[in-house]
């Protein structure tokens, strides 16, 4: 009989199309799905450790459905795959690729440990659309800016999708698992855990659900996306953090909407170029690893920005007194996610009106995002406050007036979300203070800010202020 293969599932949560899950299933031996509650996943925010927990008993169930079973082991993956692989007689490790520089760092240590003692350590690509080191430009080095990188990918087949294994078979004997309930994944959350579960779509047959909904909004897409208040866009971003869907089934599935052409067809195509952008997010990352921590822009280093305080306090808590941007705080507090273009218009308040370091909003949103991502988040936070690659120029300032009169003009997003004043609050704007923590001292009978932290153009001319000196500083350096 054939030796046992251990399957390591992480951000792969799937049965179908998964390239990692195929050649474990191809090796003719049983087949021994592992999941590890490690330094990687311990190191995560409270939101994404929290989803990342559904994303596994959703996977467990699935397999046990097809007469498998998800061993569950906590540890260190260096010491607990190379003792369950010898424990079980296996000879091989499969698993899929991840780019973050922790997950790199951990499949260094696990590849010398399993290579050690004569196991073989085989990582599969699916994370992506493609490895971020598929695209170089003319002259062999990587992108720096999307639009070529889009170029590049847009017509780059990403390769058919794979069937779901016909069978896993099992081992003799099924080796101990710990418990899901004990690891307790969703305790930093509190009270939070309770309100923002009800909006998870956890697990494949929801993902696959979601996007087959999201293909027959396709027509409204291109438009609908920014409108606040609207259900507009995919929400499959939650789902493809966890791989419960490949990138590769959505751009599929994309793909054949936008060869119908019409309407339908320009949304297919500005989805794609979303699944791109995240392509390119790890792109950057893959060649920046330290790029949630660090400015692109080594320019960028000596920028006055505070590193927190009171004001961004109060930006977490959705008290700045800008509407707009409070409501984004308190939709992601109750739901786990925030509309993309809040995220937009709350980064851009906090990094420039408020003149607040953007690594401190990029750790607010990676502790409170259940669809959090390593790359897209240091990404789009770099983007949006100047220091990053193909990064939006500082003098471009999100106006949250203006962005909320053009994109929630009814006002129909911030009622939602925001209760004080409202004499009848909706259900949303009352579960933030179910969520929030105690300690907050917050309630719906508050009264709400009536003069902001700084108003819109004031802050924008201090902003821009900042930069211009900083510009000078540099030049006088430089001369």
């Amino acid at each position: 009989m054939t030796s046992p293969v251990l399957m390591w599932f992480r951000r792969d949560l799937r049965l179908a199309d998964n390239a990692a899950l195929t050649a474990a299933a191809s090796s003719g031996g049983p087949v021994v799905p592992v999941f590890l509650c490690d330094a990687v996943l311990e190191g995560e925010g409270a939101a994404p450790r929290f989803r990342r927990g559904l994303s596994v008993e959703a996977l467990s169930q699935a397999l046990e459905q097809r007469g498998s079973r998800l061993i569950l082991r906590r540890g260190k993956a260096e010491e607990i795959l190379p003792a369950l692989a010898e424990e079980l007689g296996a000879k091989a490790v499969h698993a899929g690729r991840l780019h973050g520089p922790r997950d790199r760092a951990n499949d260094a240590a696990v590849s010398d440990a399993l290579t050690a003692r004569g196991i073989a350590f085989t990582l599969h690509d699916g994370h992506t659309l493609h490895p971020p080191e598929a695209a170089r430009t003319t002259t062999g080095g990587s992108y720096k800016v999307f639009t070529p990188f889009w170029k590049a990918l847009r017509q780059r087949d990403p390769g058919a999708l794979l069937p779901e294994p016909a069978r896993l078979p099992a081992p003799e004997a099924w080796p101990a698992s710990d418990d899901l309930q004990d690891w307790a994944l969703g305790a930093a959350m509190r009270q939070g855990a309770a309100v923002v579960q009800p909006h998870c779509h956890a697990g494949e047959a929801a993902a696959q659900d979601r996007l087959e909904a999201f293909l027959g909004r396709l027509d409204d897409y291109t438009e609908a996306r920014d409108r606040l208040a609207d259900r507009a866009t995919s929400g499959l971003s939650e789902n493809l953090t966890y791989g419960e869907v490949s990138p590769r089934a959505c751009w599929h599935a994309a793909s054949r909407a936008l060869h119908e052409g019409g309407a339908s067809g320009r949304g297919a195509e500005a989805f794609r170029r979303e699944l791109v952008w995240r392509d390119f997010a790890w792109h950057l990352m893959a060649h920046a690893p330290d790029m949630a921590t660090t400015n692109w822009r080594s320019e960028w280093d000596g920028f006055p920005w505070a590193d927190g305080g009171p004001q961004a306090e109060a930006w977490r808590r959705g008290r700045t007194g800008m509407d707009v941007v409070d409501a984004a705080q308190r939709e992601m507090f109750v739901t786990g996610t925030m509309h993309n273009r809040a995220r937009m218009i709350s980064a851009s308040y906090l990094t420039k009106h408020l003149m607040t370091d953007w690594r401190v909003g990029r750790a607010w949103f990676e502790d409170c995002l259940i669809d959090w991502d390593e790359a897209s988040n240091a990404v789009n936070w770099q983007w949006v406050a100047g220091s990053g690659a193909d990064a939006s120029p500082f003098f471009r300032i999100f106006n949250p007036e203006t962005q909320a009169s053009k994109f929630d003009p009814e006002g129909r997003y911030r009622r939602a979300w925001i209760a004080e004043g409202q004499e009848n609050p909706p259900k949303g704007a009352l579960a933030y203070f179910d969520a929030i923590p105690r300690s907050w001292g917050m309630s719906a009978t508050d009264a709400y800010p009536q003069v902001p932290l700084i108003g819109t153009r004031e802050g924008r001319e201090r902003a821009l202020d900042a930069y211009r000196s900083r510009r000078e500083e540099q030049g006088s350096e430089d001369g």
